[in-house]
């Protein structure tokens, strides 16, 4: 009889004797698999106590989401109803007669385009203004060798809690000759400590001090390293407290009421609040039923001139969303 050939190779000898002199636990990819089983990830026991709070965690979050959700639900119905039926109390969150007629009505004017402009035009501009103030400011509070940095944090944040009035500011305002013109409506409130606090906490945390050395050896000044380095590393922090100034200029209307006395000029907040007064006002009603109609259709144009007021904040929120959770989080979790 013939023996059998054996067909292994020196090298793949070679291989398995290094193998077994390094041990199973040196052996790349080495992991002891049974033939047919298959391998079950492990799971977290989670006791009793742990299931009820997490229970409770969830009921509580459908509950805030709830009330959150429900009054939103409830003006977006109002707002496609039919008058009648929403002076009647019939909508809740469906519509019902469906109907576009506050829309039409609050449209039609053209206050409400220039309204729109103006409000736009105070939002961006006012918004890139403040960003710009704000880390003007928070930048150099940031860096350890400020002379005077915790003097200059302090008084920042004594304004926060002390404020000159309302008289005071509105003189003021005046002595500037910002009067009835758009800059009244951007420089006066261009400044938020609260968002001065979380951008100086931002680059004093997020942004290593080694970082800025290594950029001074480079030949950095501190006017390149915070346009080169720091903003570019800020950008949820810019986002964030973008998005605080835009809300906050868009739903603006109170310093409209004290320094803007043009119409041409009044944003889109003020704007709407004029016309569902005039629409409230029953001065033009000649008889019971135009004073029926006409308040009918004050109650819808409070839920439709809502509408329009909020459309450009919620169509703005998505392109921040990413940053926003990262940002307002700045020193929470210090590694």
């Amino acid at each position: 009889m013939s023996q059998p050939l054996i067909t292994t190779s020196v090298v793949e000898t070679e291989d398995t004797a290094d193998a077994l002199v390094r041990g199973p636990r040196q052996r790349p990819g080495f992991a002891l698999r049974l033939p047919g089983r298959r391998r079950k990830a492990r799971r977290v026991h989670e006791t009793r106590v742990d299931r009820m709070f997490l229970f409770c965690v969830y009921l509580l979050l459908i509950a805030f989401l709830a009330i959150v959700l429900l009054p939103l639900l409830n003006i977006l119905a109002n707002s496609f109803s039919d008058p009648t039926a929403v002076s009647s109390g019939r909508v809740l969150f469906w519509p019902v007669d469906f109907s576009l007629r506050g829309y039409q009505v609050a449209l039609s004017d053209p206050e409400i385009v220039t309204g729109f402009l103006n409000s736009l035009f105070y939002t961006v501009v006012g918004t890139l203004i403040s960003v710009a103030l704000t880390i003007a400011i928070a930048y150099p509070l940031s860096r350890k060798g400020l002379f005077g940095r915790g003097l200059l944090m302090g008084v920042v944040v004594f304004t926060m809690l002390f404020s000159g009035g309302l008289i005071p500011t509105y003189l003021v305002v005046q002595e500037l000759g910002m009067i009835n013109t758009r800059w009244a409506m951007v420089i006066p409130q261009a400044i938020g400590v609260w968002q001065v606090v979380i951008a100086s906490t931002y680059f004093r945390t997020m942004i290593p001090d080694e970082l800025y050395e290594a950029a001074q050896l480079d030949g950095c000044g501190d006017l390149r390293f915070l346009w080169k380095v720091a903003l570019p590393l800020a950008k949820p922090m810019i986002a964030v407290v973008g998005l605080m100034y835009a809300i906050a200029q868009w739903n603006s209307y109170f310093d409209a009421l004290l320094y803007l006395k043009d119409a041409d000029l009044y944003p889109i907040q003020l704007v709407l609040r004029n016309i569902l007064i005039l629409n409230s006002n029953t001065n033009g009603a000649t008889n019971a039923a135009q004073l029926l109609e006409r308040q009918h259709l004050a109650d819808l144009l409070k839920y439709s001139l809502i509408v329009i007021a909020s459309v450009p904040v919620l169509l703005i929120y998505p392109f921040v969303a990413r940053y926003f959770t990262k940002g307002i989080m700045i020193g929470a979790i210090k590694g």
